[in-house]
């Protein structure tokens, strides 16, 4: 807890920016009848019943300091698409030496994902820009990707969605 307390202290460098990451489930909820029309006055009625279509991971960094953000949606949450997204991290942030990686301490967050899915000599590039800040357990709420999260649950995911396209436009519209 006290190195996440001493990164989210230092001053703003864009050499080393701390870069808060984590990510989370989407569900594809579509709708078995349409909902009733809207009425002046009135809340939107629809029916109990929906469609299940799967779900999506949504993989999800900001940079608390300066508010830049940076978010895709894959078909699933492994090794592979968070080596995928660390390269993303490079390419939104490229005048860094090092980013500070805030996260949690999940399975698939670890350097050994890149040596997986790239060349030697590329996951060891890729594994030389990043410090890893991990989150003690049962602590994710030290971790400011939470605070985004949280917002996107109220205004973007409190509805039924029922495609990837409809969700990855709504979703990268919020961030």
């Amino acid at each position: 807890m006290e190195a996440l307390l001493w990164l989210y202290d230092q001053p703003y460098d864009p050499n080393v920016p701390g870069v808060c990451f984590d990510e989370r489930p989407c569900f594809l909820i579509g709708q078995v009848l349409d909902p009733l029309p809207l009425t002046t006055g009135q809340v939107t009625k629809e029916h109990d019943a929906y469609t299940k279509h799967g779900s999506r991971a949504l993989l999800a960094a900001i940079e608390p300091l300066t508010g830049k953000r940076l978010a895709e949606i894959y078909p699933r949450r492994t090794m592979k698409e968070y080596t995928h997204f660390c390269q993303a991290l490079t390419q939104h942030w490229p005048q860094a030496e090092k980013i500070r990686l805030v996260q949690d301490n999940l399975n698939t967050h670890t350097r050994h994902a890149f040596y997986r899915y790239l060349p030697a000599d590329e996951a060891f590039a890729l594994a030389q820009k990043f410090e890893f800040f991990f989150t003690p357990k049962a602590a994710s709420w030290l971790n400011m990707i939470e605070i985004e999260f949280s917002a996107l649950a109220r205004g973007c995911l409190n509805r039924r969605i029922a495609t990837q396209a409809e969700l990855r436009r709504e979703v990268l519209a919020f961030f």
